[in-house]
């Protein structure tokens, strides 16, 4: 049996291998030069290798994924961040989250013992609670493994639902500003944990967004991980594990058509007026480009439009990469703190006001940001005694008033502005700078809006229901056409979930 996997991101090469492992026939075509999607490494400044969207994977090691595909043996290695976060306050105050609990609490005590007491009774209720929520994440898990860990987990949880569970009901409906200002005293642990956050794409204020504000006791629970050789290190791994299991991947094979006459699928078409023959054909790119625009005859009636209707927000990310002759030195520094996410968020509120303004199609200055330097934990990425410095303003807007050509300067002058200020001397340290603009984004990899979730990550689009309930078992109503990707059941980011659930669908249907 020929399957067609389209897009080559970490969830098109897990559905791929495990269709391959299952003895399908299996070719993955991917429309860029290279696979990985918003898994990849590039080298965006001469001699220096950079993340182009993800840096580090958590939900994916929350699940069996790496292990049952046998990851490891394909050359992945995960080393850990730890602390997985530090607050680079302006004024020179320095928070550590580390993996421990008790040592975070410990480290936000050196300036505010009320704050830490509150931060670890936080961190006690929001634990079994997301405990609970990453059962939903294990898209495609079996069912033995996902009774076992309900089973170790549910006593917990039901003693804390049972003590709070009302308040707990209404806190996810919120968002997670408002559950941060409910929890925690101040800036001093609110700022950070929001900077965190926002790397759902959504604003302090979107509503069921808390999920966002108690999703930070899953660092403590699981770690935060960075992939050797940056995040391409995944997307290689399977790429070889699929090669190795008989299936095989086509770079620049940008897919223009989907033939599905009759209501099953016949075949895939290429740009190059190539036709391939098919019996199954995933796709794991945006749901509404494979569904609407490239299934032939499209999805239609009320799946469609429901499909349609499917949000993604205006407010994306826009990255800068800066090559350094050295590691950014914080004032107060200790070892490791280069190791994880460095926030720079001092205030909540500038957080809600930028997301705010990006709505409007604005840019709200000083931006927020944050920085990753992962060739602190993997020297291979720059040259000897170099380091990659990761800039992130993670509530850009993808239409900007004037176009991006005009705002990007200043962005990037705010952004090594905040860096200079936390690290003084940082400007004479650059030795190259690559600017990646929501545009670039959107044109490099094909995605609409720029949107590295495809859609909102909403309770109206989380689990099941994404991207739309109907399609939330990954199957459509045209025979052997199924969806993957972050777009689909049952979330995005670094997942892998939606890839395994995709395939399962598919053998269970296949038989």
């Amino acid at each position: 049996m020929r399957a067609i996997v389209v897009g080559a991101g970490h969830n098109g090469l897990v559905c791929a291998c495990y269709l391959a492992s299952a003895g399908l026939d299996v070719l993955v075509l991917e429309a860029s030069d290279r696979p990985g999607g918003g898994s990849r490494t590039d080298e965006t400044v001469p001699g220096y290798r950079f993340d182009t969207h993800s840096v580090a994977h958590n939900i994916i090691n929350m699940t069996s994924i790496p292990r049952e595909l046998g990851l490891a043996a394909a050359g992945l290695e995960y080393r850990e961040m730890d602390p997985f976060a530090i607050a680079v306050f302006a004024d020179g105050r320095r928070v550590r989250f580390h993996r421990s609990i008790e040592r975070t609490v410990a480290s936000i005590a050196e300036i505010d013992r009320a704050e830490a007491a509150a931060y670890g009774a936080f961190m006690a209720e929001a634990t079994p609670l997301v405990d609970l929520l990453t059962l939903g994440l294990q898209g495609g898990a079996s069912p033995r493994e996902l009774c076992g860990r309900l089973l170790r987990r549910m006593p917990q949880a039901a003693r804390v639902l049972r003590r709070g569970g009302l308040r707990l009901t209404g806190e996810l409906l919120g968002g997670y500003g408002r559950l941060l200002r409910s929890r925690l005293p101040s800036d001093l642990t609110r700022a950070p944990i929001s900077a965190f956050a926002a790397h759902a794409n959504a604003g302090p204020d979107v509503p069921g967004s808390a999920l966002f504000g108690f999703w930070q006791a899953a660092y403590h629970r699981h770690g935060q991980w960075h992939a050797t050789g940056g995040a391409q290190g995944l997307s290689d791994a399977l790429a070889r594990r699929l090669q190795q299991l008989g299936g095989s991947l086509r770079c620049d094979a940008r897919v223009t058509r989907i033939d599905a006459a009759g209501g099953r699928v016949r075949a895939v078409e290429l740009a190059a007026a190539e036709r391939l023959a098919a019996d199954v054909v995933v796709t794991a790119i945006h749901p509404k480009a494979a569904l609407l625009e490239l299934l032939d005859p499209p999805l239609g009636g009320s799946l469609g439009v429901q499909l349609a209707a499917a949000h993604a927000s205006n407010t994306v990310q826009m990255l800068v990469h800066v090559a350094v002759d050295r590691l950014p030195a914080y004032t107060h520094a200790r070892a490791g703190d280069h190791n994880g996410l460095q926030s720079f968020v001092d205030e909540l509120g500038e957080l809600v006001a930028a997301f705010h303004a990006a709505e409007d199609r604005r840019v709200h200055l000083p931006v927020p940001a944050y920085a990753f330097t992962t060739s602190a934990l993997d020297a291979g990425l720059a040259p000897p005694g170099h380091h990659t410095v990761y800039l992130a303003y993670p509530a850009a807007p993808f239409h900007v008033e004037g176009g991006w050509e005009r705002a990007a300067p200043t962005v990037v002058e705010s952004l090594l502005d905040q860096m200079q200020a936390r690290a003084p001397g940082f400007r004479d340290t650059i030795q190259g700078i690559a600017v990646r603009t929501p545009e670039l984004m959107a044109r490099e990899l094909h995605w609409p809006g720029a949107h590295p979730m495809h859609l909102d990550i909403t309770l109206d689009q989380l689990g099941v229901l994404r991207p739309i309930g109907a399609l939330g078992s990954h199957r459509t109503p045209t025979t052997g056409m199924y969806v993957s990707g972050a777009g689909t059941a049952p979330t995005a980011g670094i997942a892998g979930g939606p890839g395994r659930a995709a395939a399962r669908a598919v053998l269970r249907d296949v038989g």
